[in-house]
């Protein structure tokens, strides 16, 4: 991402806008803390950052950060940050998308955008609902989970973000929790500091319409993926939880946890060699040579 700037320090309190309008107890208050916590201790300038959201709960995010923010249309956030890391690789790029946009109408953005590698941190917030259209089915939400749209409980098996990621080529991926702050913070800070497409899924708590889908004070529920090229394992969880020693340049490694029927946090991949599409178009552009143009005759050639 883009380099930090020496300025007078900002704390905490300089990035907050109005107050967050979410249900009490909303994961996204962890996860938006999170990354104001990451901006401060590392001061990555504001003016020199941009959040970019599609829609849902998780699309609100910008509102609530003072840097430069855009707001965009369902699944599309990832088309706006592209251009955005095109015309300007000076500017620190994080996109905000939940799992319904993401996965469902944005999963061919996703895709390419994986893809291409181009340099953001992608915050993917998985309640495993559409909570913001009222308790309705998403890609992720568990099979035989009831909801508004399936009463019965929902009929298939969810979708796997982190497999989805790992299968689509991302050169980085990894899995944290709002209720982590710790781990979280330094989840953003990898993903910040790796050159290219960061993809950082969110395991987010919906207290309104889904309390009891995850349980955060039971350490033993989780298990985490540790290397010194990784990340540590959180301190309050240091006791119950299974650790794994995980080397995140292990495809395979990745995909097994990936696979698992249990839920791992931690860096499951990292490449650092993937071409990055950004990079090679904007080479391409300086390589160019640029020839003057008459301004008057391009107007009326035909």
């Amino acid at each position: 991402m883009g380099d930090q700037e020496n300025s007078t320090a900002f704390t905490v309190k300089d990035l907050n806008t109005e107050n967050p309008r979410w249900c009490v107890g909303c994961g996204n208050f962890g996860i938006l803390m999170g990354l104001k916590r990451f901006m401060v201790d590392k001061q990555i300038q504001p003016h020199k950052t941009v959040n970019i959201s599609g829609i849902g709960c998780s699309g609100r995010a910008p509102n609530y950060i003072n840097t430069y923010g855009i707001h965009s249309i369902h699944g599309r956030p990832i088309t706006l940050a592209t251009g955005i890391a095109l015309t300007r690789p000076d500017l620190n790029i994080f996109i905000h998308s939940g799992d319904g946009d993401a996965m469902s109408i944005g999963g061919n953005h996703l895709l390419h955008g994986i893809n291409k590698n181009f340099n953001c941190v992608f915050l993917m917030y998985d309640n495993e609902l559409y909570s913001l259209t009222k308790c309705q089915t998403s890609p992720t939400t568990r099979k035989g989970h009831k909801t508004n749209t399936q009463p019965q409980g929902t009929f298939l098996e969810p979708l796997n973000p982190v497999r989805f990621a790992i299968g689509a080529g991302a050169s980085f991926v990894a899995n944290t929790a709002d209720w982590m702050q710790d781990h979280l913070t330094k989840t953003i800070e990898l993903a910040y500091e790796h050159k290219g497409f960061s993809f950082v899924h969110i395991s987010q708590r919906c207290t309104h319409f889904d309390p009891e889908n995850f349980d955060p004070k039971n350490s033993s529920n989780f298990s985490f993926l540790t290397h010194e090229n990784g990340l540590p394992v959180p301190k309050h969880f240091a006791e119950g939880a299974t650790t794994i020693n995980h080397d995140p340049t292990d495809s395979s490694g990745a995909f097994r946890y990936a696979n698992s029927n249990k839920i791992y946090f931690g860096l499951f991949y990292r490449d650092r060699n993937k071409p990055r599409y950004d990079e090679i178009v904007q080479k391409m552009v300086e390589e160019t040579p640029r020839k003057p143009r008459n301004l008057i005759f391009d107007a009326y050639k035909v």
